[in-house]
């Protein structure tokens, strides 16, 4: 796989027309890891996206679609089956905002299901792309419980935490877990995201754009383009570096993740 530019969290099958924006990414020079939100959603994207070389479809099950009761146990039980012998695996993760808080306990019963099967079904590549809303200490609790994260953790695994919100001890703490961070533009209208963009160690640095920014409605490659480009150079701005050596850079570091 080629690319010049590499969107590390992007919702693709929920983009209307999702395989003409992935071959016309593809001519643009854009990889994609579609992040899906529901394990039946995965294995669709599999069928429509799975013959584009520069899409990974990895396997989801969002925290929000728990807690509004969108997906039940059953999708749980579909998510570890698929989890077993998924190479990747997102948008996973934890959520304990306000709205969202009162399925705590059914997230974190989702993702310590999925990451005690990550741990027992060891791959040799596998990568996580993981959602933690006021959770990331919780999240890093359960995949250090697993061996999923730090020294422990098995080798051709990484965990990639997407558009970080956490506490600066706890992106600390992922730093030195060996976590990646993909980064967005949203993220980037923060004052503690921009400074977590200049701080985060440049191997682990990523891009995404967590599109489109309402699910099922039209976007095309030429705005998944404007995005990553926008939050490179909004990047290398923050850390005083070369625009074009650092994409080249995290280009490569995405690239082999997703091969």
């Amino acid at each position: 796989m080629e690319a010049r530019l590499v969107d590390m969290h992007c919702h693709l099958d929920r983009i209307a027309d999702a395989p003409a924006v992935a071959s016309d990414a593809a001519r643009l020079g854009i990889a994609i890891l579609d992040t899906t939100v529901a394990p039946r959603e995965a294995l669709l994207a599999r069928r429509t996206l799975g013959s584009c070389d520069t899409v990974r479809v990895g396997v989801g099950l969002h925290p929000w679609w728990l807690s509004d009761g969108s997906c039940t146990d059953s999708d749980v039980d579909l998510l570890v089956e698929l989890v077993s012998s998924s190479a990747f695996v997102g948008e996973v993760g934890l959520d304990f905002s306000r709205r969202h808080e009162h399925a705590r306990e059914r997230q974190l019963e989702a993702f310590c299901r999925m990451a005690e099967t990550v741990a027992e079904r060891h791959l040799p590549h596998r990568v996580l792309s993981i959602h933690a809303v006021r959770s990331a200490g919780a999240a890093l609790d359960v995949l250090e419980r697993y061996s999923l994260a730090g020294k422990a953790a098995p080798p051709g695994l990484s965990c990639i935490f997407h558009w970080f919100s956490g506490t600066s001890d706890e992106l600390a703490r992922a730093r030195r877990a060996g976590c990646f961070f993909s980064v967005n533009e949203h993220m980037l209208a923060t004052k503690r995201g921009r400074e977590y963009a200049r701080i985060i160690p440049e191997d682990r640095l990523l891009l995404e754009t967590d599109a489109p920014p309402q699910l099922d409605a039209p976007w095309n490659a030429q705005d998944l383009e404007a995005s990553l480009a926008r939050t490179l150079d909004a990047v290398a701005a923050i850390r005083n570096v070369d625009s074009h050596d650092l994409g080249a850079h995290i280009a490569q570091t995405s690239l082999s993740l997703l091969c």
